[in-house]
């Protein structure tokens, strides 16, 4: 069965960490374009890198083949690399200490299991299009 393709563009920022955030993300299949954002009062920057992939993953409709670029190594090396390892420890982290953001990760990894997702990591303001525009989007999700 063929499914969907679609290339999803994430990031996350906060005004002081903690404090106020926002995330962007943007949705492309083929020639259309989705913007979605969000903010939050009082929170991390990690935190909003995992809410943009979360809130992109859930708001599409059935299982897709998904691009996700995030200039978060956190993000992506948590869900492909640590992830087993905390479910594992009963979300412990390798020196025993508790694993931040389980309620995210376990969200985020349920998200992405519902499709089939190839991660790629950007470099943060380095000059691409979309992780600008997402950039732009979660810094303007602060202010509202």
């Amino acid at each position: 069965m063929a499914y969907k393709h679609v290339s999803i563009y994430t990031d996350g920022a906060c005004s002081g960490n903690p404090g106020p955030g926002g995330w962007g993300a943007i949705l492309v299949h083929g020639e259309v374009e989705k913007e979605i954002s969000g903010g939050e009062d009082n929170t991390t920057n990690n935190r909003m890198e995992m809410m943009a992939a979360i809130h992109a993953l859930e708001a599409l409709k059935g299982k897709c083949e998904v691009e996700l670029y995030t200039d978060s190594k956190y993000v992506m090396d948590g869900l492909t690399k640590w992830l087993p390892g905390w479910k594992i420890r009963s979300w412990k982290t390798a020196d025993k200490k508790p694993v931040k953001n389980v309620d995210l990760w376990q969200r985020l990894e349920a998200a992405v299991d519902a499709h089939h997702v190839k991660w790629h990591w950007v470099k943060g303001h380095n000059g691409h299009d979309y992780n600008e525009r997402a950039d732009e989007l979660a810094r303007n999700a602060i202010i509202k």
